[in-house]
This record gives structure tokens, sequence and C-alpha cells, in this order.
């Protein structure tokens, strides 16, 4: 048996043991070591999950325990299975095992993509922060005015219980209260349910397509982390970043998902330094030249105006964007500029916890990320929201952080609104796209 450990985030890397490790008799997984989330190891993937060769289940670690690891329990073999990274990082991980003497794996898409019988459409990103959910959302009230059931399927993000998370349907609000949702996940998860839609998300995807394909005329991966699908997708939308050119073609997997787009959106053009979006269309045409390609704006607005023209705020950003998505700021640093708010920077108010991940992040700006996995850091979330001496918060997360914690100032909310300057549009994409599934709807 060769002994393995899987280094991933609580995503990819359990879909990668559930499609090629749980029930291989020549292979070992001792562990799997986390990173890019703060506060999720010291769990175990449950035996429940893990099969009949791990009745005790798998010891889920830091992975500053990688050598500490290796050496105890004789690991061979390294598999990567967490995403969002540039070719820098990502070869400095390589240099890391290698050192270690380990051999190094990635299973690709033909080894981990799980087959579907209904007309499946994906929304990637090249890296986290391009404003791929904007995208997603269209996409999805296009299906839906078509008169389909759109089932939304969620790059996971089980953060929590795993054996209580193993498949997730949310069908409105009051379910992110049972499954203990996270703000990151709420995120993700509040926009749709909103508009009616049902959220499907977990840990075994397997069993998860199950009964999005009982559910659903039409399916929807909405993709996390630049990752690709863990479901084959007849037609695969993939969104760049006009503020960030070059990040297409120098983050992994974002090339890859180039790659192998179907469409190419360059998001956020009007934030677009000249010669901006003219370098990311050579970048697309020379490694994807048969891909559609659409420039488009990221309209951003807020619901309280007067709350924020000439007054103070404190600015809270989603969280993966402006940590291991590389941002110093996202939409709400945008609006507060756009509306002529002061800017009030967090960082000398932060508690102990948020210290740390300005310190992990020195790249982000005046802003304070939404982390809060934990109980524990929703706290100290709230607390250092509660520090700032501001007149108002601006919140540019989908999710309502109210409900999770008491803030001692108003709140203005973002909001974010796709508008095609240039190229094909969405109701273009999804004419294509159920053309190609056309036989999968009959």
């Amino acid at each position: 048996m060769r002994r393995v450990v899987i280094i991933g985030a609580s995503g990819r890397d359990f879909h990668n043991f559930n499609v090629v490790f749980r029930n291989n008799p020549e292979y070992r997984v001792v562990a799997f070591l986390q990173t890019q989330i703060p506060g999720i190891s010291g769990r175990r993937y449950p035996p429940s999950l893990a099969g009949p060769y791990y009745p005790d289940g798998i010891p889920v670690i830091s992975l500053e325990s990688l050598e500490d690891v290796v050496r105890e329990y004789g690991v061979e073999e390294a598999v990567l299975a967490y995403s969002d990274l540039t070719y820098e990082e990502l070869g400095h991980v390589l240099s890391r095992l290698i050192a270690l003497g380990l051999s190094f794996r990635i299973l690709g898409p033909n080894e981990t993509m799980l087959e579907v019988s209904k007309p499946t459409i994906a929304v990637l990103g090249v890296k986290t922060g391009v404003g791929k959910s904007t995208v997603s959302r269209e996409v999805a009230r296009e299906l839906k005015s078509r008169g389909l059931k759109v089932g939304i399927v969620r790059h996971p993000m089980p953060y929590g219980d795993l054996e209580k998370q193993a498949v997730q349907a949310f069908r409105a609000l009051e379910d992110l209260d049972k499954y203990q949702a996270t703000i990151e996940e709420r995120e993700e998860y509040e926009p749709y349910l909103r508009e009616g839609f049902s959220v499907y998300a977990g840990v075994d995807y397997g069993r998860l397509l199950q009964v999005v394909e009982r559910e659903s005329d039409v399916i929807l991966w909405d993709g996390g982390n630049n990752d690709w699908p863990f479901y084959r997708p007849d037609f695969s939308i993939v969104v760049a970043d006009a503020m960030r050119p070059g990040i297409e073609v120098n983050a992994y997997p974002g090339e890859i998902n180039l790659r192998r787009a179907d469409a190419v959106i360059i998001n956020k053009a009007d934030q677009a330094k000249p010669g901006a979006i003219e370098t990311i269309k050579k970048n697309i045409h020379s490694r994807n030249p048969r891909a559609y390609v659409t420039v488009a704006a990221s309209v951003v607005e807020v619901d309280k105006p007067a709350l924020v023209e000439g007054k103070r705020v404190v600015v809270v950003e989603d969280a993966p964007t402006v940590t291991h998505g590389g941002l110093p700021y996202a939409a709400g640093y945008v609006a507060a500029k756009k509306y002529g708010a002061e800017i009030v920077d967090p960082r000398p108010y932060a508690t102990s916890f948020f210290k740390k991940i300005y310190a992990e992040y020195p790249h982000m700006g005046p802003v304070l990320p939404s982390t809060g996995y934990t109980p524990e850091q929703l706290r100290e979330l709230e607390k250092t929201l509660n520090n700032v001496p501001a007149d108002a918060v601006i919140l540019a997360t989908p999710s309502d952080i109210t409900r999770l914690i008491r803030v001692n100032k108003p709140v203005v909310r973002v909001s974010f609104r796709l508008q095609v300057l240039e190229g094909p549009t969405i109701r273009d994409y999804v004419d294509i796209f159920l053309e190609k599934g056309r036989k999968k709807l009959i």
C-alpha cells in the first residue's frame, strides 16, 4: 500500500479522496493536511464518509505539521488538492514537498469530474475576487426565465461537522441556521435563496448529485476558489478580472479554467487601467482562441447612500477575496470611494485574531475581511467592527452578518450588477448552452 497525504482546504481534497482513494486498496490516505481556512484543522474525516478501509476515519491536520506527519507515517506521496495559488506559491509548495523526498501528484479533470445526466453549465474564475458570483446569479436568473428549475451546486465549504454536512440542500434562509453555515457559506447562498433558488453543497458530491438530478431540470455549477468543477459541464463560462491583467495566465488552476473555457467574461472593465483589457484579450486568444469573449462592467451600488456620502465608514469585504484571493480591497472600498465616504482603517482596532490575519496577508488594504468560520472568530469580528470609530459599516459581502453578530453602527449593503459592454450576452450564452445540452433535457 502506498501512503498518501492529501493537501487541501476542506473542498477539493475531500472530493478527490471520495472519487479516487476511498475504495482503492492500493492506497492509504494517512491524513488531510489543510491550509487557507483558519480554525478548521483538528477534526477527523468520519468513518461513515471514509469507507471500509478507514474504520477510524482520517485525521484533518494543519499543513504546518507536514514534516512531522511525513516522518511519523512514512508518507510516500502528496496529492495537491487546493487552488487559488499563484504559480510562485505553487512552486514553493512543490519544492517543500519534493525536498521531503515525496512524489507529487495532481489529479486532473478527467479523473475527478463526475458525469451528469442533466444539462450542466459551470461559472468559474481565473482567481478569487473576479466577480464570478455576479455572473453566476445572472446565468441562474436567465435559466429561470426560460421556465427551467435550476439546481445551484456550489463548490464545497464544509467547515463544521462533516458527517452532518455530507449532503446539504438549502431551500430557505432558515436552512443556513439548520446547517450552521459560516459567513463564507452565507455569502454565496443567501442571494440565491432570496430569489427562490435551491442551493446544494456538502462533502460527498456523488451522493449530492443524485439529489440534484432528481430535483432539477438544469444544473449550474457555481465554482469557488478558482477550481475546476466536480461535475462535467456541457458549457463553461470563466470570469477574468480587468483590474488584474495577467493573473489569468499566472494562477493555478485559473489558467486551466481559461484554456478549457467555452466563454470568457472580462469583468470590472469600468475599473480597468489603460491597456488592461487588450492584454487580457491577447492572453485569452493565445491560450484558447476558440473561446467567446465578453467585456463587462460590475456596477456597484449601495442601498442607503445618505449613510455613506461624506461619512466615516468601515468597510467589510468578502474574506476570501482579500485574503488568499490576493486583492487589497474589493467592492466595498470601491463603493465607499464612489459615494465620497472617508474610509477608516480598521487595522489599529483589530483584535488579536485579526492582527494575525493582517500579518498573514500583508497586501490587504484598509478593509476588514469577513472572516468568521467559528463562533470565536465571529466574536472577534464583532469586537473589531464595534471598536472602529466610524459612522457606518459598508458591508460588501452578500451575507447579512447582522444575523450573526451585533453591530453598533448602521449597516449599508453593497450590491453588484453585471453590465455587458461588448460581445455576447448572458442570454446568448444560455442559448448556446441549452442547444448543447438539448438531448439531456428530453
